[in-house]
């Protein structure tokens, strides 16, 4: 038996792999014919008409094909974590494959949302169908499906340990103690074989073990600005989708299939005409940022922070396909990015913003998701810089306390 969950482990890892290289390389096409090439350069030279049709009719067709078929409209990690408690996914290769497609076409067209959890979805959907075809019993589907969903987020983010550690918090915690090491085996696997075609996050400045005590020393003045922005992403998150569901409620709840795409597809050009780094995913913004390669003035950083939270905010809501792991990442990034550059210009402190950028992005997903050993998992697995591990760590744990003072943060 425990021969045969290896195997399990191995060839979900290997499959898991292929499948996610093609979901992630699917998203990056969809991308470039939707925009005629990289979205960050052709944007300014397409037709504003164009710009606003790519949203609004992509979000069509992903709300079309969820009132069609609901299962595709969960994010998936939550759904995962269920189907792992009940032993049951409640949803085939179909929808599974369904909702590939419009997370990519999601993500393409410029929504805010990010990729784990179809990728949890096609690991946990090829492990299931793996511990059938061994007849493996039935006291371990949950454990396949733990080792299929870790295999899948492992490979999408091109982090092993970042994904088994989301994983375990996530999902699998209840079966570590005794099957860890299958779950390791698969994520390990699918990682190597997605290394070879997608981008990881990479910090170029790493210092190692050299530890400067002016990033500790200004992770105290980091902890109150980043709680202040918990606070403003939960409210202001909260007061779009409040305005929203308001004004569809009383205008249009007849045809909400017709005006939801119209009203968010053209927020989101909107957001992309005006920065569209402030669109999209963020994960190039998390790159750039943290490895000192995209410089904005401080002014247009806060700018992009607020539209992006309210891009996310509507993405969420028009129910575009995915999930907000990497979509907070990139707003964290640019909230430490911001607090770097203000203490390096006014302070005596001897920092680089772009490793505040770093510790933002770890720290704002870590704290919103309810995240907190993934966050420093993240931040090692990452930069390997005790200057960013050791605020990370710090940071996490407090703004989490603090920010649940006055908000009820649960994992979004």
């Amino acid at each position: 038996m425990l021969g045969n969950l290896l195997l399990l482990s191995i060839l979900t890892g290997v499959i898991s792999g292929i499948f996610i290289v093609l979901y992630g390389l699917l998203t990056k096409l969809l991308t470039h014919i939707l925009f005629f090439g990289d979205p960050f350069e052709s944007i300014t030279k397409l037709p504003i008409w164009y710009i606003y049709l790519v949203p609004i009719v992509s979000i069509f067709i992903v709300n079309y094909l969820i009132l069609k078929d609901e299962a595709i409209k969960e994010y998936g990690v939550s759904e995962i974590a269920q189907a792992i408690e009940s032993g049951k996914l409640k949803f085939g290769i179909k929808d599974l494959l369904i909702k590939i497609f419009a997370s990519a076409l999601s993500i393409a067209s410029g929504f805010a949302i990010g990729n784990e959890g179809p990728s949890a979805a096609i690991g946990a959907m090829i492990a299931y169908k793996l511990h059938q075809l061994f007849n493996l019993p039935k006291k371990l589907i949950r454990v396949s499906l733990g080792i299929g969903a870790s295999s899948g987020i492992a490979a999408i983010f091109v982090s092993p340990i970042t994904g088994i550690m989301f994983a375990i918090e996530n999902i699998t915690y209840e079966f570590v103690k005794n099957y860890a090491g299958y779950l390791v085996a698969a994520s390990i696997i699918a990682f190597s074989i997605a290394a070879q075609f997608l981008d990881s996050l990479t910090f170029g400045y790493s210092t190692g073990k050299s530890l400067n005590y002016h990033y500790l020393y200004a992770t105290i003045f980091f902890i109150p600005i980043m709680t202040f922005f918990v606070y403003f992403y939960l409210a202001l998150k909260e007061k779009v989708l409040l305005l929203l569901r308001a004004y569809i409620l009383k205008h249009f709840l007849k045809y909400k299939l017709y005006i939801l795409p119209i009203i968010s597809g053209s927020i989101i050009a909107t957001i992309m005409l005006i920065m569209p780094y402030a669109a999209f995913s963020g994960h190039e913004v998390v790159k750039m940022l943290i490895n000192h390669n995209f410089h904005l003035p401080l002014l247009l950083i806060f700018g992009v922070i607020f539209l992006r939270i309210i891009a996310t905010a509507v993405s969420l809501y028009a129910h575009a396909v995915g999930g907000v792991f990497i979509a907070l990442m990139s707003i964290g990034s640019l909230i430490g990015y911001g607090f770097g550059e203000l203490l390096s210009k006014y302070s005596s402190y001897s920092i680089e913003p772009f490793y505040f950028a770093a510790i933002g992005a770890a720290v704002f997903m870590g704290v919103l998701m309810r995240l907190p050993l993934t966050a420093i998992v993240l931040a090692l697995e990452i930069t390997y810089d005790y200057n960013i591990i050791i605020p990370t760590g710090l940071s996490v744990v407090i703004v989490t306390f603090l920010s649940t003072i006055f908000f009820d943060v649960k994992k979004l």
